[in-house]
């Protein structure tokens, strides 16, 4: 873990206070802590660091639960790799999503976070645009995957070409991207360990509908975000499942309880100041659709459309 990020991480256990973290390195290579321990002072929780990776869910100890093992099998990874990447290996089936998604980050502000950043790609563009940017998520695959990446710059991988028939792909990053300023860490997206206002551009892309708590989501995500002079970058294909929350905490997709109608409209809604939840207040500035694509073999892709809300205050 980079020692920049230590001005701004809390205990996320002790949510909503907010208490600071004390670090004690064990092991580092230059700015990076590559093993240690993160104690809260008030509840006394500590938050390992291994292997260079800060693991900083409320409960420390706790592993993967339900639907989140998935997300730690290699091929689950290997296949979130061609989805972020396919623009830098050359792939002619791939759309160019990725690069729309950047396009939609501000270029002005100073520190990035993208929640549920998977394998990285967003946090990497928004590390292109800002002075630091952060990414984080459940999935130890995925941040391992993601860190390694900005270490080394560059990855192999494989994915079934036809039956038992597989296809090597070589990841390198173009030498314009910056990884000296870019930090993934193991996070809870309903919980984040960050305190108020550390960041002037936020990105939650394809993650309201797989979280436990979606309204729980925003308003982190609010609280995180700086007060002033700020843009969200919000991207969600509304695929409400009870798998993932029960359906009085959707923000959509029903026809009863608060949030009736449609996931884009209700979202928008509440960035815009509904019910007083998200404050100060966003100002919608663009709004769109994007298609990714996810890629099983050669000849078969499923192909997701993202409703999108780009946002400022």
């Amino acid at each position: 873990m980079k020692r920049f990020l230590l001005p701004h991480l809390i205990c996320p256990a002790c949510l909503p206070r907010e208490y600071p973290l004390t670090l004690a390195a064990e092991r580092e290579a230059a700015d990076d802590i590559i093993s240690g321990t993160l104690t809260c002072k008030k509840c006394k929780k500590r938050f390992p660091i291994k292997e260079g990776i800060a693991h900083l869910l409320p409960d420390p100890d706790s592993s993967p639960a339900g639907a989140q093992w998935r997300y730690e099998e290699k091929g689950m990874t290997d296949r979130y790799l061609w989805s972020h990447y396919s623009d830098l290996l050359g792939d002619t089936e791939i759309d160019d999503s990725a690069i729309q998604w950047a396009d939609c980050l501000s270029r002005t502000a100073t520190a990035g976070f993208d929640a549920g950043c998977s394998v990285g790609r967003i946090t990497f563009e928004m590390a292109s645009l800002c002075h630091l940017a952060v990414g984080c998520d459940l999935s130890h695959g995925f941040i391992k995957t993601a860190r390694s990446l900005a270490q080394k710059r560059e990855l192999d991988f494989t994915l079934p070409l036809e039956g038992n028939l597989i296809e090597t792909f070589h990841l390198s990053l173009p030498a314009t991207w910056r990884t000296d300023n870019v930090e993934f860490v193991i996070a809870d997206a309903l919980r984040l360990p960050f305190s108020a206002n550390s960041f002037d551009q936020i990105a939650s892309l394809n993650l309201l509908d797989r979280v436990s708590y979606p309204l729980a989501h925003l308003f982190e995500m609010n609280r995180v975000a700086a007060s002033q002079n700020a843009s969200f970058l919000f991207a969600d294909p509304f695929s409400w499942s009870t798998t993932a929350a029960p359906e009085e905490r959707w923000l959509g997709g029903t026809t009863t309880g608060p949030y009736t109608g449609r996931g884009k409209d209700n979202v928008r809604a509440l960035l815009e100041g509904k019910d007083g939840i998200l404050l100060p207040a966003w100002t919608i500035t663009q709004t769109g659709s994007h298609a990714w694509k996810m890629r099983t073999h050669c000849n078969h892709y499923e192909v997701i459309t993202s409703e999108y809300l780009g946002a400022k205050r």
